[in-house]
């Protein structure tokens, strides 16, 4: 039986342990997760390519798990977080600007965001904006940097809602598409849940070892 939309949540809740984070909160959890992850810049630690493909897993009937999870609910709850907050950091960016990013003291945003400006600039609005969502870090700052240079609005939304779509519905139909098809996989969701936050990070490994051997060319140059 699936839990409610909202529990309870325990005293102790772990907000970087995707199973944790859905045993307290259900799909409510996770649209607030992804709305802080996508649409603020305090959010950018949050688990959300873990949180999702945990999600699908847990909404196989039958699977043992720290809770059982109804897949609509997972679905609009993922897509609506996703989507919403990505709007809002988007208009953040608009009326904030740049300042924002000055303020943070986190290396790791500086660098999303550096990232994130050579997407814009490599790839243009609408392919930058979809694939960003499936870089963790730079799918956080891409949004209110959009804001802030001043990106048209309807671009921003209309690529925002496919690639934040696409993103959502994708990671959570491939976790539940795994529990379906391999017996008891719920015994490996630890080792599951890790590689899929390897091969989320992949992007970023691939775009630093770029980055050293441009700047390795220009050394020799």
């Amino acid at each position: 039986m699936a839990v409610p939309l909202f529990t309870a949540a325990p005293q102790a809740v772990n907000v970087l342990d995707a199973g944790s984070l859905l045993s307290a909160f259900g799909a409510i959890g996770i649209a607030v997760v992804l709305f802080a992850e996508t649409g603020m810049l305090v959010g950018f630690f949050l688990p959300g390519d873990s949180l999702l493909f945990t999600a699908g897993l847990l909404c196989v009937p039958g699977k043992d798990g720290p809770v059982s999870l109804s897949l609509p609910q997972v679905l609009i709850a993922a897509v609506a977080g996703a989507l919403i907050g990505a709007q809002a950091g988007f208009w953040i960016g608009r009326r904030g600007g740049r300042a924002l990013l000055t303020r943070s003291r986190s290396k790791k945003l500086h660098e999303g965001a550096d990232r994130a400006e050579e997407l814009l600039a490599k790839y243009g609005h609408a392919k930058a904006i979809v694939l960003a969502r499936f870089v963790p870090i730079v799918r956080t700052v891409l949004n209110p940097l959009a804001g802030a240079l001043g990106v048209p609005t309807r671009v921003f939304t209309l690529w925002q809602v496919a690639g934040g779509t696409v993103w959502t519905v994708g990671l959570v139909l491939g976790g539940y598409a795994l529990g379906s098809s391999i017996p008891n996989v719920d015994r490996y969701l630890l080792p599951l849940v890790a590689l899929v936050v390897a091969v989320s990070l992949t992007p970023i490994a691939l775009e630093i070892l770029r980055a050293r051997r441009a700047r390795t060319t220009e050394d020799a140059s």
